[in-house]
């Protein structure tokens, strides 16, 4: 069984200035969605789902068709590809939109727009996010390891210290889970950095308390996850129930967190911790954008990457 790989490429990038998701940042012209494909393939994923917008998505579905026409999986097959999308109005029947919102539902329900395009256990990562081969690896076996199973479902957590950004403070959920590494929480820290003192501080979103010393080896979710098929399910049970009392508001948003916390709490489901020693590295401004081409230049150096990635 190979796993799928689902990209969360929707977003729009009004804060980055443009569409990351085609933006060349590799010595290569390289895109970082480039880099999570070249390791999920080496992973052993055999296809690839992407979350776009309408108004995108032939743009997007032709540089893709070019770019990767001819790549084969290890086992010499074809790289299977599909594209489905997000749009407001995408939602249950029963629901009607209110024609003031603008802003997406989140990532959650990107991801249940999915539904029909995966049948096989699968992973989620943004499309502006470099992961690292080992996470990819991480996942990919956790996932070939679940095939035929339900009720469970994994989020890969990287050290703190290894997600802190160089330009200003970010914002990061610390994961909490038991003696079985299954996690039990998602705890939201906003203005999380390194101080001068080489300890990492930032404001707890729950306690109210500000400016407190977090591990720096805690770990973190950076929205990579492994799901089961039965997932979608239980995520659109718990996506009504998110309507029923946020369908007129115009920011509140379903993410994935909310999702797994609903259906761990409400239908016994599991989430397991997997831990990845990779550093994550990604752009959410267009200040961001040299140092990530810098990274790239030295991975492809080193020999890490070649150089263009497909041939």
């Amino acid at each position: 069984m190979k796993p799928t790989l689902l990209v969360l490429a929707a977003g729009m990038g009004s804060r980055y200035g443009g569409l990351k998701q085609m933006d060349g940042i590799g010595p290569g012209g390289e895109t970082i969605i480039d880099y999570s494909i070249h390791d999920a393939v080496e992973a052993g994923f055999g296809k690839v789902v992407y979350i776009v917008r309408e108004y995108f998505l032939d743009v997007f579905k032709e540089a893709v068709g070019k770019k990767y026409s001819g790549v084969l999986c290890p086992d010499g097959t074809p790289l299977e590809f599909g594209f489905v999308v997000q749009e407001l109005d995408r939602i249950p029947s029963r629901f009607t939109l209110n024609p003031e919102r603008q802003k997406p539902w989140g990532t959650a329900h990107a991801v249940l727009m999915a539904k029909d395009a995966i049948r096989e256990p699968f992973a989620v990562i943004n499309g502006d996010d470099y992961y690292g081969k080992e996470s990819f690896r991480i996942i990919g076996d956790w996932l070939r390891s679940r095939e035929g199973q339900s009720g469970v479902c994994a989020i890969v957590g990287f050290e703190l210290d290894n997600t802190l950004s160089e330009f200003g403070k970010v914002s990061r959920g610390i994961c909490h889970y038991d003696e079985g590494n299954n996690l039990t929480s998602v705890v939201e820290f906003v203005n999380v950095g390194m101080d001068d003192d080489g300890k990492v501080y930032g404001d707890n979103t729950v306690s109210g308390e500000t400016h407190v010393e977090v591990d720096a080896k805690a770990l973190c979710s950076m929205n990579m996850w492994g799901f089961t098929p039965d997932y979608f399910d239980l995520s659109a049970e718990v996506f009504e129930s998110f309507l029923e009392k946020n369908l007129m508001e115009l920011k509140k948003e379903y993410y994935i967190p909310y999702a797994v916390d609903r259906i761990i709490n409400d239908k016994g489901y599991k989430c397991e911790v997997l831990s990845t020693p990779e550093r994550w590295f990604g752009v959410t401004y267009k200040e961001d954008r040299p140092g990530v081409a810098r990274k790239f230049r030295e991975f492809a150096e080193k020999g890490v990457y070649p150089t263009p990635l497909w041939k």
